[in-house]
C-alpha cells in the first residue's frame, strides 16, 4: 500500500513539475520557490527557442485567461484576413448596442455610434491597449467563439478556449470567465508567431509587430531592457494576474508565460502579489538567459505603473 502511494505522489509531482534535460537545478529552485510560496495558485511555461531548455511549474493546470484570450482572437481575425473574409483597412462602423457590454470603460466605448475605425486600429485597440469593447468587436468579427475554438483546436491546442459568449460552454464560463488556457499552450501560441506559422507568414509577422506595441508594460516588460524586442499580451482580473511574453534576447530567444488564478491578493495596485510575481519571475529569467547583459531597472519605476 505505501510503494502505491509513493508511486502515486511521483507521478503527480513529475505531471505538476518538469525540466528539459539540461535545465541549471538553480534557476529551478528560484522559479520553485517564487510559484510555492505564492498566496495562490501560480503556473509557469518556459522555453529557450535556442538551447531547447524547458521548465514547466504547473504548465497544464487550467487557468483563467482574462485578457490573454485576445491572442486568439486575433489569430481569428487574421485568419478572416488571410481568407480575403475580412479587409485589413476596412473602415468598419461602431454602434454600442452591437456589442452590448457594459462597462464605461475604453477607448472604442467613448465613440459615437457610426464612427468609422479601420480593422487594423480596431486589432490595435485591442492588442496594445487590452480594450474590450474592441476585443469584443473583433471576436464578433472573426466568427465568434466557436470559429476561434475551432481554428485552435484544428492547430493542435486542447485546452485554450473562449468561453464568453460562446454556445455551449456556459458551464466554463462560470468558472473562468471570458478564456480559458494553461501557461504552456500560451506560450506556444506566441512560438507560432515567432516562428511565422501562425495562420501565414505574413499573418505571423504582422501579429508580431502588434504584439510589440503594447501599453501595458508595468509588469514582466519593465523587468527587460526597453531596447530588446519583446511580444506579448497581459491579463487581470481580481482573482487572476497573467502574463506571456516572448524576448528576443540577445543571446537567443525565450518564451514565458505566468498565469495565477485563486489569488489572496486581489487589490490593484503595483505592489499586488500576481504583478509582483510577473516582475519578478521576469528578471529572474532575464538575468539567467543574459547574465553578461547587465540591466539594472531605474528607482522610481514604480511611479509610471498603469493602474489597470
Amino acid at each position: 500500500m505505501k510503494k502505491i502511494l509513493f508511486l502515486t505522489l511521483l507521478v503527480l509531482i513529475v505531471n505538476c513539475f518538469s525540466f528539459s534535460q539540461d535545465y541549471d537545478t538553480g534557476i529551478v529552485e528560484k522559479l520553485s520557490d517564487k510559484i510555492n510560496n505564492f498566496h495562490g495558485i501560480a503556473g509557469l511555461y518556459v522555453h529557450n527557442l535556442v538551447s531547447g531548455e524547458t521548465i514547466q511549474l504547473n504548465a497544464d493546470t487550467v487557468f483563467p485567461t482574462a485578457s490573454l484570450i485576445k491572442i486568439p482572437i486575433l489569430y481569428g481575425v487574421m485568419d478572416k484576413i488571410e481568407k480575403g473574409e475580412l479587409n485589413y483597412i476596412e473602415e468598419l462602423a461602431w454602434f454600442k448596442d452591437s456589442i452590448n457590454y457594459d462597462s464605461e470603460y475604453g477607448i472604442v466605448n467613448g465613440l459615437k455610434d457610426g464612427k468609422k475605425l479601420p480593422l487594423a486600429e480596431i486589432i490595435s485597440m485591442m492588442i496594445t491597449y487590452s480594450d474590450n469593447h474592441a476585443s469584443l468587436w473583433c471576436q464578433k468579427l472573426a466568427g465568434g467563439g466557436e470559429t476561434i475554438n475551432k481554428l485552435l483546436e484544428e492547430n493542435g491546442f486542447k485546452v485554450t478556449r473562449v468561453n464568453s459568449r460562446t454556445p455551449g460552454r456556459e458551464k466554463q464560463r462560470e468558472v473562468f470567465g471570458w478564456g480559458m488556457t494553461n501557461p504552456r499552450e500560451m506560450g506556444m501560441l506566441l512560438e507560432k508567431i515567432y516562428y511565422r506559422t501562425a495562420i501565414s507568414k505574413a499573418a505571423s509577422e504582422e501579429m508580431h509587430r502588434i504584439l510589440s506595441n503594447i501599453f501595458w508594460d508595468g509588469e514582466a516588460l519593465s523587468e527587460i531592457p526597453p531596447e530588446i524586442n519583446a511580444i506579448s499580451k497581459q491579463g487581470a482580473v481580481d482573482e487572476s494576474r497573467s502574463e506571456v511574453v516572448l524576448v528576443n534576447a540577445p543571446s537567443g530567444a525565450y518564451v514565458f508565460c505566468v498565469i495565477t488564478k485563486n489569488q489572496a491578493d486581489t487589490g490593484w495596485n503595483y505592489n499586488n502579489e500576481g504583478f509582483m510575481l510577473i516582475r519578478e519571475i521576469s528578471r529572474i529569467l532575464w538575468e539567467y538567459f543574459e547574465p553578461d547583459y547587465k540591466y539594472v531597472k531605474p528607482e522610481g519605476r514604480e511611479k509610471f505603473f498603469k493602474s489597470y
